[in-house]
């Protein structure tokens, strides 16, 4: 008999509408201020963390709703933000400087419902509120470090060799420039270099009678470089997102050399701002105990050293040999010195680092150690009337310690002016420093208040246009109508589904694309139902017509719909982020409304009519 579905088919869009139904409730719960706790390897959030935090709670008279355990530490829920903001204050004194309390919001969905891993779909930047980021790396200082780099290889390559030079640097213009002594000494090293860096294109100088050797990185080489410190640069900011506590973070590349960072329900803005664009980093070098420095500062730098200054303004000479780098800092954690209870840093270091430090440090037992603590800072200054980015490079001595044993892998750094400064550096080392300094070309602050607008505004178009189809559909066509109703309803819930168990994010053109999909939805039954009509009103059976109906508008609806599916896919793979928002919601509900307007209204309409001897149709 036509118009009749086996029981399997009733059964598996029971089961898709049970399980899309589940999928899609979080949705309807919101999300709870929160406060998310996480800490370094060597400050474990555990069960005695969560006692503390609840104790700290319960003594300032802090009302709040739960303490549970997250994938990346700890997250505390509160009814408003106005207790959310007096709990941070109150936990970060209970916990110390060893542990990041970040300011968060945190889905409210119960727990029955994340057991079955039930989430709500991400909100973008549009809707939830946040800050938004276009930042742009220094290309001309990636290619700079790169040569520094060289410099440090190349005076080792000569030394192990044997090969006598006057000097190795890098010009200020571009290059490195090897003096030599003679021709012969620059001839016995050209093979060397090139085989040793067959990267480096070589030119001769000649410079008043003294010959040298040019060194450039090749084009390929440079461009190379560049693009990694793109790369890099993105997962140290994503590292540093992390360390933030923000959810569902978008960190992409935007050109050649642009990164984009946004980062949606962020409360603290000003702190995401300071650490997402700070360089610091460290280096360790030996000091110069033969020389001394008030007469450097007078006269001549004495050669192999540099001259620096610590904090209290006083001068120091360092040994250009740098023992260790930021770079090779495995792990940072802040803390306090136990000797004197001034703030304090804990490293540890990779292998490689491991070996030189234990190495210089057996060398030079009784001798002065410092660190240095460098920076890169941007400033804007008025020039002529135009605005002037210019960039400098901070460099200070924060610690002189005489080495009384050798040690390799874990040590502690002090000198540090307070406990918030040795947070952020550990922070910082903890995340990596950046491959290359980068400037906040663009900032964009959205408001909660903002988003709630947009998320008021956006889901009452939705309604407004959800309600005048209902109502259109069910006068027009009456019980067939009301079947429509149905699966429209069913298709926003399985969209709603998909997009929460995908973790897709939901924009302002994503919410434009599931009012677009409302209309396209209702277009299909509108196709079947007037080919029903039809059938009618050239004498077939009711039974006949409704099959005839589905039948020969299915090739009609398939084609409307691949085609829109295939300008979708099109959007997606060459849009940006607001068409990509609004292409992914348009692709997802075309493949749900031909779910639900083709076999869920036919399922309806067969439980209806199936099986019956009819006269006439509701339609």
């Amino acid at each position: 008999m036509i118009n009749q579905y086996p029981i399997w088919k009733y059964t598996l869009i029971a089961l898709v509408v049970v399980a899309a139904s589940l999928y899609a409730l979080p949705n309807l719960f919101g999300e709870d201020p929160s406060l998310q706790v996480s800490g370094s390897r060597m400050a474990v959030v555990d069960e005695t963390t969560k006692s503390t935090v609840e104790v700290a709670l319960q003594e300032a008279g802090i009302a709040y709703k739960a303490v549970e355990f997250i994938e990346r530490g700890m997250l505390v829920r509160f009814s408003d933000t106005e207790n959310q903001l007096k709990g941070q204050k109150a936990v970060k004194n209970a916990l110390g400087i060893n542990y990041v309390v970040a300011l968060n919001l945190a889905p409210a969905t119960p727990g029955w419902l994340r057991a079955l891993k039930a989430k709500p779909m991400f909100l973008g930047l549009d809707l939830r509120g946040g800050v938004h980021f276009l930042m742009e790396v220094d290309m001309d200082a990636a290619v700079k470090q790169a040569e520094e780099r060289y410099v440090g290889d190349l005076r080792a390559l000569l030394r192990s060799n044997k090969i006598r030079y006057l000097s190795i640097g890098r010009r200020a213009d571009d290059g490195v420039q090897v003096r030599f002594r003679n021709a012969e000494d620059l001839d016995s090293s050209r093979e060397l270099i090139r085989r040793e860096f067959n990267t480096l294109e070589q030119r001769e100088l000649d410079e008043g009678g003294k010959v040298s050797l040019l060194l450039t990185l090749s084009e390929q080489e440079s461009s190379d470089v560049q693009r990694f410190a793109v790369q890099q640069n993105i997962t140290t900011l994503r590292n540093r997102v992390n360390e933030l506590g923000v959810a569902e973070p978008v960190i992409q590349q935007q050109g050649l050399s642009r990164i984009v960072v946004q980062l949606p329900g962020i409360q603290d803005t000003a702190r995401a701002k300071e650490i997402l664009g700070a360089t610091a980093t460290l280096e360790f070098r030996m000091a110069d105990e033969t020389h001394n420095a008030q007469d450097a500062v007078s006269g001549r730098v004495p050669a192999g050293t540099k001259l620096y200054k610590e904090r209290d303004g006083s001068p120091i000479l360092l040994k250009k040999r740098i023992i260790v780098t930021g770079d090779q800092i495995t792990d940072a954690a802040s803390g306090i010195d136990q000797t004197d209870g001034s703030p304090a840093v804990f490293i540890s270091l990779d292998g490689k680092g491991a070996k030189k430090m234990l190495n210089t440090t057996k060398e030079n037992v009784g001798k002065l150690m410092a660190v240095v603590f460098i920076e890169n800072k941007s400033e804007t200054k008025l020039v002529d009337g135009e605005t002037v980015k210019t960039r400098r490079r901070v460099e200070e001595v924060i610690n002189v310690a005489r080495i009384r044993e050798p040690f390799s892998k874990r040590f502690q750094i002090t000198g540090l002016d307070s406990t918030e400064e040795a947070r952020d550096l550990s922070l910082l080392l903890r995340a990596g420093a950046l491959s290359a300094p980068i400037d906040i070309v663009e900032e964009r602050t959205v408001g909660p208040s903002l988003g709630k607008d947009n998320i008021d505004q956006g889901f009452l178009s939705i309604q407004i246009g959800f309600v005048l189809v209902l109502i259109f559909m069910a006068f027009y066509y009456r019980a067939f109508g009301l079947v429509a109703d149905l699966a429209l309803t069913v298709n926003l819930v399985l969209l709603v589904a998909v997009l929460s168990m995908f973790q897709a994010t939901l924009t302002l053109p994503g919410i434009a694309g599931i009012v677009l999909t409302v209309g396209m939805a209702v277009d299909a039954n509108v196709l079947i139902f007037e080919r029903i009509r039809e059938e009618i009103r050239n004498g077939n059976s009711p039974q006949a017509s409704i099959h005839a109906g589905y039948e020969k508008a299915f090739s009609t609806i398939a084609d409307a719909n691949i085609t829109t599916l295939i300008a979708a896919i099109v959007l997606f793979g060459f849009g940006t982020g607001p068409i990509k928002g609004f292409a992914v919601t348009l692709c997802i509900g075309i493949l749900t409304s031909m779910f639900t307007a083709i076999m869920g209204t036919r399922a309806a309409i067969n439980l209806m009519y199936g099986g019956r001897r009819v006269s006439t149709l509701a339609i």
